[in-house]
């Protein structure tokens, strides 16, 4: 009967393997979905992603041997 119990070590790290891709997998859609939501709700509200961020001005070089 304790034959029966008994599981190869390589099932056992094929089983913990399969288990780290699901639980990676979940995450990434879990991700994905997080940000369409932000960003429908973002769009509902007009709210822009960058407005609270500090932007710098833009700087432009200019090179005076070619003017």
């Amino acid at each position: 009967m304790f034959n029966l119990l008994y599981v190869d070590p390589s099932v056992v790290t094929y089983g913990i393997q399969a288990l780290a891709g699901v639980i990676v997998a979940v995450g990434a859609v879990a991700a994905i979905l997080w940000r369409k939501a932000k960003k429908k709700v973002s769009n509902a509200l007009k709210l822009e992603e960058n407005s609270k961020k500090e932007q710098d001005e833009e700087i432009t070089l200019v090179d005076e041997d070619v003017i």
